[in-house]
């Protein structure tokens, strides 16, 4: 896939919708999980505190951003 593509395009959207599922799409199985669990486990500190939700924000916007300018081999 090149940046721009039909593929990452719907990588991207998969990502806003649940943080990882893109880079599952794209078969980046390590990076998806780590994204996944990072983002879910920074959400549901947020009932505690705000600042670990603004990190999974962060970190959630960086998945759709790789999903959709993924270049592959």
């Amino acid at each position: 896939m090149s940046a721009g593509s039909t593929g990452n395009v719907i990588a991207a959207l998969c990502s806003v919708f649940i943080p990882g599922l893109g880079q599952l799409i794209q078969g980046r199985l390590l990076l998806a999980i780590i994204m996944f669990v990072s983002v879910g486990v920074l959400y549901w500190f947020w009932w505690f505190f705000i600042f670990p939700a603004v990190i999974g924000a962060l970190i959630h916007l960086f998945s759709i951003i790789s999903a959709a300018t993924y270049k592959g081999d």
